[in-house]
C-alpha cells in the first residue's frame, strides 16, 4: 500500500476535530511553554497561583469503559465497538480543547471543569447509555457503568498509576511491573506540545542493571527451561513499502481513525478498519513464508526534529499531535517460542491478541507490557517508563512478549484481553487455558540520540499515541492477528514441541 493510498484513506477520516486540533497541536508547544513560564513570574501572588494551578493541567484522564465490558453478546459487539470508538473521539476532542485554551484557563480557574470536563461527562454518559442499550437488546446483562462517565484532569507531574483510579502497578506473567512513576515534567514538551518531556528519557549507561541475562520481560527464559524449547521465526520485512493507517480493526472495526495514531503494518497487506476475516485470509503478505498472512502492527516511532511527514495535516497524524519524521525499523524480528512447562497447541485462525496498553499513562499500568533498551544493553537494562538515550553506536530496541495462554474457545473477547493470558510464575497456564506459541517482537531503530538541555529535551523521539497520553513510553503496545495457513501453523507447533529452530 503506497502513500497515495494512505492519503486517500485519510481523506475519509473524521473531520470533527480538525480546526481545534490544528490550533491546539500545531502551536501547542509554544502556547504551553510560554504559559508555563508566565505562571512563575513574580508579579501578583494570587494571580500567579491561579496560573500555576492551571499550568499543571497537562491532560485528561477518563475511565476505560472497554476494559469493564467482559461479557458482551456477539450480536451487540459491533454496536458497542462503535460507541467505544466514540468515547475515544470525545476524549481526543476534549484534549484538543484543553490544549488550545491555555489563556482562558489562566483567567478562569473553573474553565477546565465548566467548559471541558463537565460537557465531556455529559457526552460520555449518553454514549455509555447507548452501550447499555446495545447489550440489553442483544439479551445481555450489563453492570451500572454510569460512574465511568466522569473524567478528571491530570497534572504534568502526576503518576500514571494514580491517574487510573489509584492503580499503582500490575501483575504481568506472575511478575510485578515496575511502571507507575510517570513524571511528565514541567510542561508537556515535544514538537507538538503534547510530549514527550525531558523526564521521559534516561541515559541507559547510568541505569542500574535490572534484567537477568537470557530472561524475557515475562520473567521466563525465552525458550523455556524444559517443555517445548523450539522456535519458529518468520521474516516479514520492516514495512519498507510504507503500509500505514490510523485504524485498529481489532478494537474499532469499521471505524476510520479508530486508533488516533499511526501504525506500522508488516505481514498482511490488507489490514484496515474495514477488513473482514475473509479479506485478511485472501490478502497478500510481506512475509517470506507465504504461509504466513498474519497481521503484525505497532505504533510508529518518530523523531521530533522539527520535520514533518506525509500525515502532518491528517487525522491521527499532525492534527492529533503525532508529528515528526517516521522512523522505519532497521530490524523487525518476529519469533514464536514455546512453554517451559509443556507442549504448545496450534493457534486458531483469526486469533487476535493485543499486548500492552495504548492508554497506560491515564489508565494506570495494569495492562502495560513495555520493554525499551539499547543494543548491547538488552541483557542488562529493560525500561518501562523511560525512553533510553543510547550511547554512540548503539540502537534503540523495543521488545514485546505476547500472552501465550488461550482459553481454547474464542478468537477474541469483548475487552480483547480475557480470551488470552500470560503464563503464571511457574510457566503454566491457569484456569484451564492452553499454552500456545508465544510471539516475541523485537524492533531495532537507528535513532539520533536526544539531548537534555536546561530541563528540556532536544530532538526527542517517541511512539505515536492517543493525544491525551502525551507520547509516554509506557503506552507502547503491539497487535497480532493470526492468519498462518494450517500447514504452516502445524509446522510451527511441531518445531517448537520437538526443540528445533525453524523458519
Amino acid at each position: 500500500m503506497g502513500r497515495n493510498t494512505r492519503k486517500r484513506r485519510s481523506s475519509m477520516a473524521n473531520k470533527a476535530i480538525a480546526a481545534s486540533a490544528a490550533l491546539a497541536l500545531g502551536g501547542g508547544g509554544l502556547i504551553w511553554a510560554n504559559f508555563y513560564a508566565s505562571a512563575h513570574e513574580s508579579k501578583n501572588s494570587s494571580q500567579n497561583q491561579t496560573k500555576a494551578a492551571a499550568a499543571q493541567v497537562a491532560t485528561i484522564s477518563c475511565p476505560d469503559v472497554g476494559q469493564k465490558l467482559t461479557n458482551v453478546p456477539t450480536g451487540a459487539r459491533s454496536g458497542v465497538d462503535r460507541e467505544l470508538a466514540n468515547l475515544d473521539k470525545q476524549i481526543t476532542e476534549a484534549y484538543a480543547r484543553l490544549a488550545s485554551t491555555r489563556q482562558a484557563q489562566t483567567n478562569d480557574s473553573g474553565f477546565v471543569q465548566n467548559a471541558i470536563v463537565g460537557p465531556l461527562k455529559e457526552k460520555r454518559a449518553a454514549t455509555i447509555d447507548r452501550i447499555r442499550i446495545n447489550i440489553q437488546r442483544a439479551g445481555g446483562q450489563v453492570q451500572d457503568l454510569s460512574q465511568l462517565s466522569a473524567c478528571t484532569t491530570q497534572g504534568a507531574q502526576t503518576n500514571a498509576g494514580e491517574a487510573g483510579g489509584g492503580q499503582t502497578g500490575g501483575q504481568q506473567n506472575g511478575g510485578q511491573q515496575n511502571g507507575g512513576q510517570q513524571n511528565g515534567g514541567q510542561g508537556n514538551g515535544g514538537q507538538a506540545g503534547n510530549g514527550p518531556a525531558a523526564a521521559d528519557f534516561v541515559d541507559i549507561t547510568k541505569v542500574q542493571q535490572n534484567a537477568q541475562p537470557g530472561v524475557g520481560a515475562n520473567g521466563l527464559r525465552a525458550n523455556g527451561n524444559g517443555g517445548s524449547r523450539g522456535t519458529f521465526t518468520t521474516v516479514c520485512g520492516t514495512n519498507g513499502n510504507d503500509n500505514h493507517n490510523t485504524d485498529n480493526v481489532i478494537v474499532a472495526p469499521g471505524v476510520t481513525n479508530g486508533a488516533h495514531h499511526l501504525h506500522d503494518y508488516v505481514g498482511n497487506q490488507n489490514n484496515d478498519a474495514f477488513a473482514s476475516d475473509q479479506e485478511l485470509a485472501a490478502a497478500e503478505t510481506s512475509c517470506q513464508n507465504q504461509g504466513d498472512k498474519s497481521s503484525y502492527f505497532w505504533p510508529v516511532l518518530r523523531v521530533q526534529d522539527g520535520s514533518q511527514d506525509f500525515d502532518q495535516n491528517n487525522d491521527g497524524g499532525g492534527k492529533e499531535g503525532n508529528v515528526g519524521k517516521i522512523l522505519q525499523p532497521a530490524q523487525a524480528q518476529l519469533k514464536f517460542v514455546g512453554n517451559k512447562r509443556g507442549k504448545v497447541v496450534a493457534m486458531p485462525t483469526a486469533l487476535r491478541i493485543i499486548t500492552g496498553d495504548a492508554k497506560a499513562f491515564v489508565n494506570g499500568v495494569g495492562n502495560a507490557n513495555v520493554n525499551w533498551s539499547c543494543t548491547g544493553f538488552e541483557n542488562k537494562v529493560q525500561l518501562e517508563d523511560k525512553y533510553p538515550i543510547c550511547p554512540q553506536g548503539s540502537q534503540v530496541v523495543r521488545t514485546t512478549n505476547f500472552q501465550s495462554c488461550w482459553d481454547g474457545q474464542n478468537i477474541d473477547s469483548a475487552n480483547h484481553r480475557t480470551h488470552v493470558a500470560f503464563v503464571q510464575a511457574n510457566g503454566s497456564c491457569a484456569n484451564g487455558f492452553k499454552a500456545i506459541p508465544q510471539l516475541q517482537v523485537r524492533l531495532v531503530y537507528n535513532v539520533p540520540a536526544p539531548k537534555i538541555q536546561n530541563g528540556q529535551v532536544v530532538n526527542p523521539y517517541a511512539v505515536d499515541s492517543f493525544p491525551e497520553n502525551l507520547h509516554k513510553p509506557i503506552t507502547d503496545h503491539n497487535d497480532f492477528i493470526n492468519f498462518f495457513s494450517q500447514n504452516t501453523m502445524n509446522k510451527m507447533v511441531n518445531c517448537i514441541n520437538t526443540g528445533r529452530k525453524c523458519k
